[in-house]
């Protein structure tokens, strides 16, 4: 099963090609080009994980990933940006962030980013999935 992901950036170039370089690694990626682009996409679906650019025009990484995290909590969020400093790192772990990681990044390592928020996701939903049956049979007195 392919990972679906959701990459938010300005960068309409770098959009394009690191959409490209994800879809020869058999995932499923869909594209915004803005915050408020990628904040409608992901209201609208499910991702397992979303790679979104820390500096854009209009409403910041930062911003994106605090509205993301209070919609769904459990939602994997991986920022990138061309100007990390120890002070965005840390605002963004606090925050919820997965990672964040300097570009251009590397393919790879993101690449296991989105493996290990894939891999969350499903460990997530089948400790839910659990206790849902637990809550049934226990209803049920079978």
């Amino acid at each position: 099963m392919s990972e679906k992901i959701l990459l938010i950036d300005d960068e309409q170039d770098f959009l394009n090609i690191m959409a490209e370089r994800m879809e020869a690694r058999d995932m499923n990626v869909s594209t915004a080009s803005s915050a408020k682009e990628g904040l409608e996409k992901a209201a609208a679906g499910t991702f397992d994980a979303v790679i979104l650019d820390l500096r854009m025009p209009e409403m910041d990484g930062m911003e994106a990933l605090k509205i993301l995290k209070e919609k769904n909590p459990d939602l994997e969020v991986i920022l990138l940006t061309g100007h990390a400093t120890l002070k965005d790192g840390v605002e963004a772990m606090k925050l919820g962030a997965l990672d964040l990681l300097e570009k251009p990044a590397d393919i790879n390592t993101l690449t296991e980013r989105i493996h290990s928020a894939h891999a969350k996701k499903l460990v997530f939903f089948e400790k839910k999935n659990e206790e849902m049956i637990k809550n049934i049979m226990g209803t049920k007195g079978w």
